[in-house]
């Protein structure tokens, strides 16, 4: 899923966060009501457009948390790179239990999907840029996520949290105050301002991105 979700748009946004978010509001909603992600959230998505979801985010992840790795003590960068939020061991257990052992060989990375993975594994000399994606995937799946895992569970009987991992966040503690942190942090960078518009530039293609993996799903599950 995409990014925070939160209850009503700033209307005048002084803190960098507001900005963002004021910015990038209108493709959060975009990637948050497609199609595929209404089906998604409705409980009416069937187990194997679900399980083609995680594969995809599979991929994503996969380039997203190795670029972090790769930047984690970088000034501005590694501020949000966090080894409690990391997502592949999750999405490695959810594909195990959705598709067996040898859910390797049965999974690939959509066209859409190699497009979003190409742009993040660009920004490892764009570390703003780096930031606009980290923004996008974890703040919306620690937000919406909650729910979708709720939804799922029990849409399919994966219960003890079985093939819905990836929306287990417990080493973050308060997900509140780590939402709130996590804003604290894009307030605290110190940005010029090409490098800020950079950053909401690259936040809304971002959502774009995220937006036409889940435009591919929904041809193929939601028809």
């Amino acid at each position: 899923m995409s990014a925070t979700a939160e209850a009503t748009l700033p209307l005048s946004p002084e803190l960098f966060s507001e900005r963002l978010k004021a910015a990038t509001w209108r493709d959060h909603e975009n990637a948050e009501y497609h199609g595929f992600t209404r089906a998604l959230m409705d409980g009416t998505l069937p187990l194997d457009g679900y399980t083609a979801m995680v594969a995809q985010h599979y991929f994503a992840y996969a380039a997203l948390e190795e670029l972090g790795s790769r930047l984690a003590d970088h000034p501005v960068a590694g501020r949000f790179v966090r080894p409690e939020l990391l997502r592949l061991p999750a999405l490695v257990r959810d594909l195990e239990h959705l598709l067996g052992p040898a859910w390797r060989d049965r999974v690939s990375p959509s066209l859409a999907t190699r497009t979003y993975v190409a742009r993040i594994e660009q920004m490892a000399d764009h570390p703003e840029g780096f930031v606009a994606h980290h923004y996008t995937r974890y703040m919306g799946d620690v937000s919406g996520g909650q729910f979708i895992r709720r939804v799922v569970a029990e849409a399919h009987g994966l219960g003890d949290g079985h093939g819905v991992s990836f929306y287990v966040f417990d080493r973050l503690g308060s997900l509140p105050k780590f939402r709130a942190d996590y804003r604290a942090r894009l307030d605290a960078l110190e940005l010029d301002e090409p490098a800020a518009q950079r950053l909401i530039d690259e936040t809304r293609l971002a959502y774009q991105l995220n937006t036409e993996v889940l435009a591919d799903l929904g041809r193929a599950y939601c028809q």
